[in-house]
């Protein structure tokens, strides 16, 4: 695996995983103050993940180098994708989750969580994942190759849990782009958790508890 990472473990031999993927140009140390804010103290102890992804020039940031999970080629997001890159990041996604299991956590014990680009990443790689996952988390972002979607998904995790939520005044990634995502994935027979807020391309407070509660929804002991 070529991914560096950061791990947060929130007590000795860990139980479940959350694997957390961070957006563009930001790194891994993004979202471990909010991890930190999770209570799942009654799932058991937890490890988070959190990769660093590869710097790479970004084409509608002029070409400037920076963390990004795979290139955006127009503000659209959609109409022009880089596929090779989404394409090349999926490896890199599963061979995380592998990893988790390779250390003794089960696939259905592990969460895969992201913002934005990250969460365009767990969108592409959970749904694709061979082996069930207890959840995938996706916050402010879409789903990235859609109309591959269907054809691509695993069996695995044709109906595993999906928690989507987006700002209503997001203006990077735009509100109907969260609710083509949510409609999308729903269509297929996902059961979609959708919440939005009244904020912009952000997190908050009402959003992390949700998403605590989702969490330890997901993650109960058997």
């Amino acid at each position: 695996m070529s991914l560096e990472s950061l791990e947060l473990q929130t007590g000795d031999a860990p139980v479940a995983s959350v694997v957390v993927l961070h957006g563009l140009g930001a790194d891994g140390n993004d979202f471990v103050p909010i991890a930190q804010e999770l209570d799942l103290s009654s799932v058991g102890p937890v490890r988070f993940v959190f990769p660093h992804a590869p710097v790479r020039p970004v084409t509608v940031n002029g070409g400037y180098r920076m963390r990004a999970w795979y290139d955006i080629l127009t503000p659209d997001l959609v109409r022009r994708e880089d596929e090779a890159g989404l394409r090349a990041s999926l490896g890199e996604v599963q061979a995380l989750l592998d990893r988790e299991a390779a250390r003794g956590i089960a696939p259905e014990r592990t969460v895969l969580m992201g913002f934005s680009q990250g969460c365009a990443m767990t969108l592409l790689a959970g749904v694709r994942a061979p082996q069930r996952l207890a959840g995938l988390a996706g916050l402010s972002g879409y789903l990235p190759l859609a109309t591959h979607t269907a054809a691509e998904r695993s069996a695995a995790n044709r109906d595993v849990p999906i928690f989507l939520a987006h700002g209503t005044l997001d203006p990077v990634v735009t509100f109907d782009r969260g609710t083509a995502t949510r409609d999308a994935l729903s269509a297929l027979g996902y059961p979609v958790e959708w919440h939005e807020y009244v904020m912009q391309h952000s997190v908050c407070a009402q959003e992390i508890a949700d998403l605590n509660r989702w969490l330890l929804t997901v993650l109960a002991p058997a």
